[in-house]
């Protein structure tokens, strides 16, 4: 069993994934900050690949893709440092055993070639796939066989104007997870937590062959527990990225951004 599915079937509530840039906000921080968000309680990772034009992302984390480019961060360096990532800690690398997913957009893995990038993805021990723009007719024609290949789930994402035969179909392609954005804006804007919790009760009444993680908007305890209320989970993502920015402490300011989500501040 994968460790996306072995979650899941451990955990059927208030699972939590938490967005990262690869290389943010230093070339070398992405192991640290893996390795703080296991240490303080999250469920999975999701590995955001910087890319120049991230049609999906809001500001903060378009700003944080463009400084991990800076830094250097391109593919080849990201699994070369993600080698290291299921090492036990004694033999070099963070012992991570969550599952892992690499969110990114269809140019940068087509140009590194789609077929070596599932082989090395596989290889380092990443879960699953994400790629936007990726197309369903081309997921079915070609991708969707080297994806399964290589073990590797792909998750695709329905908004609140995707019509119910499309959310059927996306779901039946998807493995993993269903990601359902709370709306069609991009990543950081808060969201209308009712508008958002009366579509997902529409997701939640629908014969979906996988659960659901909602996404885009949710930025604090109460934003991820009213997201929880009708999904298995939330992603969060531009709010860690600005909890990263400008730290000296890396652990710390992770841990302290984790516990905000995960703990009520009045026990």
């Amino acid at each position: 069993m994968s460790r996306i599915a072995s979650l899941f079937q451990k955990k059927k509530s208030n699972i939590l994934n938490v967005y990262c840039t690869a290389g943010y906000p230093h070339l070398d921080s992405t192991l640290p900050v893996m390795s703080a968000l296991q240490e303080s309680g999250v469920d999975m990772i999701e590995l955001g690949i910087p890319y120049s034009d991230p049609l999906a992302d809001g500001p903060v984390i378009q700003a944080s893709s463009s400084e991990a480019i800076a830094n250097g961060m391109t593919l080849e360096l990201l699994f070369d440092q993600l080698k290291d990532l299921r090492k036990p800690i004694g033999m070099g690398g963070i012992g991570n055993q969550l599952p892992v997913i690499l969110m990114g957009y269809l140019n940068p893995v087509m140009q590194f070639g789609f077929e070596k990038f599932c082989a090395k993805a596989a290889e380092v021990g990443v879960d699953g796939i994400i790629l936007p723009d990726l197309p369903a007719i081309e997921f079915r024609r070609k991708f969707g066989e080297i994806l399964h290949q290589y073990q590797l789930d792909f998750i695709f994402l329905v908004t609140p104007e995707t019509s119910q035969e499309r959310i059927l179909l996306l779901d039946s392609l998807s493995s993993g997870f269903l990601y359902a954005v709370s709306s069609s804006a991009t990543t950081g804007k808060d969201q209308d937590m009712q508008a958002v919790s009366t579509y997902l009760q529409k997701l939640q009444n629908m014969p979906l062959k996988n659960p659901v993680l909602v996404g885009f908007g949710i930025n604090n305890r109460s934003s991820f527990l009213a997201a929880c209320n009708h999904a298995s989970g939330a992603i969060i993502g531009s709010a860690f990225i600005k909890a990263l920015h400008s730290t000296v402490d890396l652990k710390n300011a992770t841990q302290q951004f984790i516990h905000s989500i995960l703990h009520d501040a009045n026990k």
